[in-house]
């Protein structure tokens, strides 16, 4: 696994460079592993450079970073500054984790991101992601330093990172149930979270309707929001699951890559909130002959559980 040290970049770049971490990243794994000892054997070890970083100030807060400049960091190594308190991750969760990043020539700040809410996505955990390889099996509330050596190959500098594992995001929506709205498709819960959708007789509506499940208490999504959520959708016309997340592993994009009556089912929504939406073609996929295998003409049924967002960075 080869890493890739940060440069002194926008908060967007720090993040998608540090959580992204491997050259070739992996992609999600599909469920979480019954036990955890790949995730904790995955857990880089410590060394003299990451022994030699200090924090100050409390876990969940931008720390205050010191060492001694220049840093001689030869490979990568972690240490444990704060061990937490709360619950011990498991491969394939998905956590929320916030870091500050230093020039470990200079001592300079490169920056940090995850001490604002929605900053950064909930990302997941893995032995065979970075994060995984920086925190290992670690408890909820656990400060680690890392220390990244140059990398020639991109021209950047060694640096130092002080990463804080914020808390443990649940894989489905987990707000206040909602009282139902008559004549919406009716929703039952499996155990995990996954859905079923039951339609009501008659006709396909022709208007676009949208209705709250469970009513998160969370960041509101604005427009052009980056989004991490399950979702199903299901064919009024068919009766049919056409697409889901469930079974794999949640999704993310922008509230600007999908269709519209998908966008507006998100937007001024709640993070842990769960929606249902029904789309007519027109805010679907186009009007016309049903086509089954690019959905025009078909009336769309979308359950969608909000699990993190990503705000659009301001100047």
């Amino acid at each position: 696994m080869r890493f890739r040290p940060l440069a002194a970049l926008s908060v967007a770049a720090v993040s998608v460079a540090l959580l992204a971490g491997c050259s070739s990243s992996p992609e999600p794994t599909d469920t979480a592993s019954p036990d955890s000892s790949a995730l904790c054997d995955a857990k880089l070890p410590s060394g003299a450079a990451s022994d030699a970083v200090e924090a100050e100030g409390e876990v969940g807060e931008v720390p205050t970073v010191s060492f001694s400049a220049p840093l001689e960091i030869e490979d990568i190594q972690s240490t444990v500054l704060v061990e937490g308190d709360g619950e011990q991750v498991s491969d394939g969760d998905l956590v929320n984790v916030a870091f500050v990043g230093l020039d470990a020539e200079t001592a300079t700040e490169l920056g940090s991101v995850g001490y604002t809410e929605s900053e950064v996505l909930p990302q997941q955990i893995s032995a065979q992601s970075s994060i995984g390889a920086f925190l290992g099996c670690a408890t909820v509330g656990t400060r680690v330093a890392v220390t990244l050596p140059a990398d020639e190959s991109t021209g950047s500098g060694a640096q130092v990172y002080v990463l804080d594992l914020l808390d443990i995001v649940p894989t489905a929506a987990w707000g206040e149930e909602q009282e139902p709205v008559e004549g919406m498709p009716t929703v039952e819960l499996s155990e995990d979270g996954a859905p079923t959708v039951t339609l009501p007789e008659g006709d396909a509506p022709t208007e676009y309707q949208l209705a709250v499940l469970k009513q998160g208490d969370g960041t509101t999504i604005a427009e052009g929001d980056a989004v991490l959520v399950q979702y199903q959708g299901v064919s009024w016309n068919t009766g049919e699951v056409f697409d889901q997340s469930w079974g794999s592993a949640p999704a993310t994009f922008t509230t600007t890559q999908v269709v519209p009556g998908f966008a507006d089912a998100l937007v001024g929504q709640q993070v842990g909130s769960q929606v249902i939406a029904v789309l007519p073609p027109a805010v679907a996929y186009g009007e016309g002959e049903i086509n089954d295998d690019d959905l025009v003409g078909q009336t769309l049924v979308f359950v969608v559980d909000i699990l993190g967002a990503q705000h659009v960075p301001t100047e």
